[in-house]
């Protein structure tokens, strides 16, 4: 079995009529660091993890989305199927050169699995 831990991202997918208003909350009304060599991603150090704040048109809610990494994508995708979880990549393009895959857990939460040392 391949070894899987929690990344250090998560992606908060936002509506844009919410956008403005919850980066504003994160950056001004909470103080946190904004993390600016990855301009233009808006993103915050959120303690040992980085908050990322991404506007998605058509999303009616805003959504959490989680970082999974492991050493062994090709593995990892092999036994997330035997175990029955869904992939689902159509969800958001990766890139061709990109090691990782998107999958849903039982509860609907999106996770992107992807190289460890591919991570962000």
């Amino acid at each position: 079995m391949p070894k899987f831990e929690g990344g250090r991202n998560i992606a908060m997918k936002v509506p844009p009529h919410q956008y403005e208003a919850t980066v504003r909350f994160y950056r001004d009304v909470l103080g946190l660091e904004q993390i600016e060599e990855l301009l233009p991603a808006v993103g915050f150090r959120f303690g040992s993890n980085q908050l990322w704040i991404d506007r998605v048109p058509g999303m009616s809610q805003a959504e959490l989305w989680l970082e999974i990494v492991t050493d062994d994508t090709k593995g990892a995708a092999d036994h997330l199927a035997a175990a029955g979880i869904a992939r689902c990549d159509g969800i958001e393009e990766l890139g061709p050169d990109f090691d990782g895959f998107w999958i849903s857990s039982p509860a609907s939460i999106i996770h992107l699995v992807d190289r460890k040392s591919g991570s962000w």
